[in-house]
């Protein structure tokens, strides 16, 4: 696996994945906020699966 989620895209699906966390411990949102942990995965490894297949790389190149 090849990194190919970037710096600020990296970041953002963190906050979005810790947000719907929250929101759903804090039982605010449904059972569906759990799909949170999908961002918060793929920004913390770094690598979307989604990427590849639609020719997306938000990671600069080195």
């Amino acid at each position: 696996m090849k990194a190919n989620v970037g710096g600020i895209d990296r970041i953002l699906r963190i906050v979005v994945g810790l947000v719907l966390i929250g929101l759903t411990l804090n039982h605010t949102i449904g059972v569906w906020g759990w799909i949170g942990v999908v961002p918060l995965a793929t920004g913390a490894v770094g690598f979307c699966a989604l990427y590849p297949l639609l020719g997306i790389n938000t990671c600069p190149k080195k």
